[in-house]
């Protein structure tokens, strides 16, 4: 989750933006992640803890909807297929709903290290 990222810097420069949104959404539908019905964060890997203690706190629907995707993204790799083109991600469903939460985790994980390494001075 830590990679170097130019995104901020991109984002900053409203030439560069214009120049790299069309790269951007380029890049996003070659991945080919949204013909298979995932969103961006599914492709997140489960192996980090604060990426369970997150998905634990999504609500039922959200990790209902989450589990159905990828275990039909799942088939259709299996089967070599893709979805209808009607029950393909469209870019704008296409938002996050997990790492505004590992952000959240991830803030409280820091701040409970820099209180256990706490000094109190007189």
């Amino acid at each position: 989750m830590s990679a170097p990222s130019f995104a901020s810097y991109i984002v900053k420069r409203p030439l560069l933006k214009r120049w790299m949104q069309p790269l951007a959404n380029w890049y996003t539908d070659a991945a080919g992640y949204r013909r298979l019905g995932l969103k961006f964060d599914d492709l997140i890997p489960e192996e980090s803890e604060n990426v369970q203690k997150a998905i634990k706190r999504l609500p039922s629907k959200e990790a209902y909807d989450r589990v159905f995707r990828i275990r039909r993204a799942f088939q259709c790799s299996i089967s070599h297929t893709l979805l209808p083109a009607n029950e393909q991600t469209k870019p704008e469903e296409d938002v996050e709903y997990l790492s505004p939460i590992i952000r959240e985790i991830e803030k409280e994980v820091k701040e409970r290290e820099d209180l256990d390494n706490l000094v109190v001075r007189k």
